[in-house]
């Protein structure tokens, strides 16, 4: 069979490694969404250079395929939530990075209140304590969208999900303070 072939990269490393305003942009996107390293930070800059990408290309072309790739892309992008529906194509090239850090599973657990800490919510995600509908996701990269927002709770099985946990009484009472 032969050995499996090593994986590409998903992201594209900074062109240049000392810019301290870069640094010190990607120190507080660390810091504010709890990432584990700035390879996570590229990897989520990458998707979005992917999407401006595409509508960049698809507001070139004017074919019947173009048509549909920018009816296709809208739609995703209007359930991640990133834009309004109906809104054009060229309102791909408005979303920011933030905007993306937004719908990482890690973020949305920690706004929903079930984690006190961003790093918390990470941790639950991790050791499998969060489920996306009837799935469990251990990824705290995982892009979630605006219908799997409502379906993010904690594992039926799992200990946290009884009320009586002490986690979660921190958890609650962080949220009535």
């Amino acid at each position: 069979m032969g050995d499996p072939k090593k994986p590409k990269k998903k992201y594209s490393t900074p062109t240049h490694p000392w810019q301290k305003a870069r640094i010190d942009e990607e120190k507080i996107l660390i810091k504010e969404y709890g990432l584990k390293n700035k390879r996570e930070i590229w990897k989520i800059s990458s998707i979005l250079k992917n999407f401006t990408k595409h509508a960049k290309r698809l507001i070139a072309l004017k074919t019947k395929q173009a048509e549909l790739e920018k009816k296709q892309l809208l739609d995703k992008l209007i359930s991640f939530g990133f834009i309004q529906a109906g809104s054009d194509i060229s309102e791909v090239l408005n979303i920011k990075l933030k905007d993306v850090m937004e719908r990482r599973l890690q973020t949305i657990v920690f706004k929903k209140g079930l984690a006190r800490s961003i790093e918390q919510a990470r941790q639950f995600i991790v050791h499998g304590h969060v489920t996306v509908g009837s799935k469990v996701i251990t990824v705290p990269s995982y892009l979630a969208n605006k219908a799997e927002e409502e379906k993010i709770s904690f594992k039926v099985t799992s200990s946290i999900a009884n009320s009586m946990h002490p986690e979660r009484a921190l958890v609650e009472k962080k949220i009535k303070a």
